[in-house]
Order: C-alpha cells, then structure tokens, then sequence
C-alpha cells in the first residue's frame, strides 16, 4: 500500500516495494551500461590512432569520453527535472547508442573529426550512468540511503570488469560481418545502450523522481538555467563540500591512474601485468561500494569520506616512496580504487541528502559535470607533469588534493536536513 504526505513536507513516503523495484531496474540499466562501456573504451584509443594515423591522438578518446560525461551531464539534469528519470536515463543511453553507431561509420569513412564527435556522444552513456546513482535516493529511506546508492555503483562493476574482455570477440564479430577494423566493440555498446534505455523505458514505472516530489514545481522553470544550481550550493555550504570533494577524488583518482600504465610500461612491466593491476584498481573502484555505503549510514558520511582520504592518501605515499615497485604500485592502485569508492559514495550521498527536494536535480547534474572535468583537467595536467618530474613526485603533489578534499569533509553535514 503506497503512503503519501503532502509534497510540502519533503518527500513522500512509499512502500519499500517500489524502492527495491527502482534499485532492480537501475541496477540491470548500469550492468548493460557498464558492458557497453568498457568495451568501447577498451578499443577507443586503438581506433583513433588508426583513424589520425599517428600516435599523438592516443588519448583523444578518453577524453572525449569524459568531456561527452561532462558536457550530458547538466542538459540530462535538466530532462529529469521536467520529465522525470526514466526520460533522461533514456535519452541518454539512446543518445551514446547512437555515438557507437556514429563511431562504425566515422571509421569506415576515415574521419577523424565524425570520430572525435561520435565518441563525445558515447559518454553521455556515463552521465546517465552517474545520474542512475542519484536516481535511488529519490525514495530511499534516509536510513539506508548510501547503501541503495551504493549498490546501484555497485552494479556497474559488473560491466566494468567484463566489458573490456568483450574487445576480442567484438573485434571477430565486426570482422565477421564486415565492419571497419577495430569497431566490432562498438556495435557491443550501441546494443548494450540501446538495451539499457529500454529497460529505462519500459520498468522505471513509476518514475522515482515524479514520486519524490522532485518535478513539476511552479519555479521549475528557475531551477533548470545554468546558474541556480550555482546559487543553491553558494548557500548551501554542506552541499557545495560534498560536490568539492567528489571534484578533488575524481581528480585525484583519474590524474594517477592514468599515468600508472605509462609508468609500468616505462618499467619494463609486461602489458598483460599492467592490465592486471588495473582491473585491480577498477575492482577496489566498484566491488566495495555496498561495504562504504553501509559504513556510511552507520558511522556517518563524513567519517567514510575522511576513510576514504586516508586511502588515497596512503596511495600516493606509496607511489611517492616506491615509485619503481611493481609490488607497491599494485597496492598503491587498489588503494586509489577504494579511496575514490569510499569518497564517491559518501560525498555523493551528502550532495542528495543536504539539498531540499526541488533543487536536488540541479545540483546533482552540476556536481557530476563538475566532477567529470576535473577527472579531465587532472589527466590532462598530470601529463605535462609526469614528463616534468615523474611519477613519484607526481604523486607527491596530488596530495595537495586530497588536503583540501579533507578538510572540505569537515564542512559536510553529519545527517541529512532534508529527511
């Protein structure tokens, strides 16, 4: 039986029933999202370089993956606030379906720069995946908030771990019914996607942010320019922490590991060992979320980010100490995977719990557009600065982040004002 209040008072109260339901349905949307994903991003670098016919645009398509995550993330916000969450999760798993589709002709056809375009479209398939963890804490009990987050992260490690695996049999599939060289990964992410926005579609019913009270409101209108968000988070100083610190450990996170194969492979370090250490990381990142969402509704969100400091903190230590020890980078990475997860979780959940209902989408679209660039801004600047001072000194100065992402966490509020 479905138990309401009046949308004034916050959000509505519903059976457990349909939460579980919203987590089953995100949950299957982030696993085919995942998978799509990884196997893109698998070959994306590959296909680039074959396309431009030179190396130097080696890094071209993960970052035009997380600029595509950036730039979708606030337009889907935007969406969701005027039509609820499955039409925004829809439009954009519909949308990255299409980038991978634009992506098999832009290679066929030799163009670099419909290439370049295709794969900006593909990440907006993250920022849906992203807004997918936002989206269970529209009904979620404050009790258990982090943790139905959490799972919903959780979820994604599953397509995460295998979609890259997916790059062989997708490269003999394209070969198989003749597509360009390199692309067959791609045509496994535009069904992946195309399969998530169906299931959005068709089972996010009802739509958890409609009944959360979240849209529809008479300054709707307000609430969806570019600055509002800006101006909520101005007065709302537990909210703009909570964003500050997903910000400083995507950086932190993104700036490390993707330097850390450059670094392997300049040690000599065979690539089926750098891909294994990796996958180490990518597991430390999603496998353990359910654990620090958990923590995070027993002991407090504050204390699972200063956690989660700690680790990245005792990461970049290591890499500073032993730059030059496979063994040490390996734990070193597993420690940045579990860092970044325990600070995503928590923080991510004060952005939803410490902004009144009406205003959540907003902020939430802002926090991951912010938090996608500064994973862009950290890998492009670790760069310049890993053929400046090298990999241990780098990871010296990144420690400057994980400072201030510190005592960012102290300004965050301990429960939620809203519930």
């Amino acid at each position: 039986m479905t138990r309401s209040r009046p949308k004034s008072s916050g959000p509505e109260e519903y059976d457990s029933a349909i939460q579980r339901r919203v987590l089953w349905v995100l949950g299957s949307g982030q696993v085919l999202g995942g998978l799509g994903m990884g196997a893109a991003i698998a070959l994306g670098s590959l296909l680039v370089v074959d396309v431009a016919k030179s190396t130097a645009f080696a890094g071209f398509s993960s970052s035009m993956f997380t600029l595509g995550t950036a730039l979708a993330a606030i337009p889907l916000a935007r969406l969701a606030m005027r039509f609820g969450r499955r039409i925004a999760l829809t439009t954009g798993t519909t949308i990255a379906a299409a980038g991978a589709v634009g992506v098999i002709v832009s290679a066929g056809a030799q163009s670099l720069v419909a290439l370049i375009v295709s794969l900006l479209l593909v990440g907006t398939g993250s920022a849906a995946g992203l807004q997918s963890r936002f989206a269970a804490t529209d009904l979620a009990n404050p009790a258990r908030r982090a943790r139905d987050l959490s799972l919903v992260v959780w979820a994604t490690a599953i397509g995460v771990v295998v979609g890259p695996n997916l790059a062989g049999p997708g490269d003999l599939l394209g070969s198989t019914i003749g597509l360009p060289n390199l692309t067959g990964a791609f045509a496994i992410t535009a069904l992946a996607q195309l399969a998530s926005g169906i299931i959005f579609m068709i089972f996010l019913r009802p739509d958890p942010l409609v009944l959360s009270g979240g849209i529809g409101t008479a300054a709707s209108s307000e609430r969806r320019r570019f600055g509002y968000a800006f101006r909520v988070l101005s007065r709302n100083v537990p909210a703009a922490a909570g964003v500050f610190v997903l910000a400083m450990s995507h950086a932190v996170m993104v700036s490390v590991m993707a330097m850390t194969p450059v670094h392997l492979a300049h040690l000599g370090v065979e690539v089926i060992v750098i891909g294994f250490t990796i996958s180490l990381h990518t597991a430390g990142m999603y496998l353990f979320s359910p654990v620090f969402g958990w923590l995070a509704d027993r002991i407090g969100r504050r204390w699972v980010i200063l956690i989660g400091q700690t680790m990245l903190l005792a990461s970049l230590i290591i890499n500073g100490i032993s730059p030059d020890s496979v063994p040490a980078l390996t734990v070193s990475m597993i420690l940045l995977g579990l860092g970044w997860s325990a600070s995503t979780v928590a923080a991510s959940t004060v952005v939803s719990e410490s902004v009144a209902v009406p205003d959540r989408t907003p902020v939430q679209g802002l926090s991951d557009s912010l938090m996608s660039f500064a994973g862009a801004g950290g890998g492009l600047a670790a760069g310049v600065v890993l053929a400046l001072v090298g990999y241990g000194m780098l990871s010296i100065l990144v420690i400057l982040l994980v400072v201030a992402a510190s005592a960012a966490a102290m300004l965050t509020a301990r429960r939620s004002v809203t519930a």
